[in-house]
């Protein structure tokens, strides 16, 4: 079984796109991803790009990904020192990078800043390979 860590960008992509997850793959993502995606969508919302009623249901089937949140003192502590690391001001897309180290194979992530500051410390793939079959 392949692990992967995903963001809330990927969580509302995958959930806009009905996204079957090959039974082989599981995903995983810091509690924080919860917030980053009701603002993401609650975004869309107050920008006008989709209704209210869609908004509710993309968050919906975001819950229905069954993504294991996770965001103990260990994951804590490590995004705290990635952070530091990397100079970051805050230590939100930290979680990201170590939950990643603790729990899973690989981070899928479409943001490229993310994802270059990520390849120092775990692998990175697409988004699209969480929707591959396992070879």
């Amino acid at each position: 079984m392949t692990t992967f860590v995903i963001d809330a960008q990927v969580a509302v992509d995958l959930a806009v796109g009905g996204a079957a997850i090959p039974p082989e793959h599981s995903l995983a993502a810091p509690t924080i991803l919860r917030s980053q995606a009701l603002a993401l969508v609650y975004g869309s919302v107050h920008r006008g790009e989709i209704d209210e009623r869609s908004g509710r249901k993309i968050l919906d089937d975001i819950r229905a990904l069954r993504i294991r949140l996770l965001g103990d003192r260990s994951l804590q502590d490590r995004a705290w020192r990635i952070a530091t690391k990397l100079n970051w001001p805050d230590t939100y897309q930290a979680e990201y990078i170590a939950l990643t180290q603790l729990q899973a194979d690989a981070l899928a992530t479409a943001d490229t800043k993310l994802a270059a500051a990520a390849r120092l410390f775990v692998e990175t793939q697409s988004p699209a390979d969480i929707m591959r079959p396992a070879s």
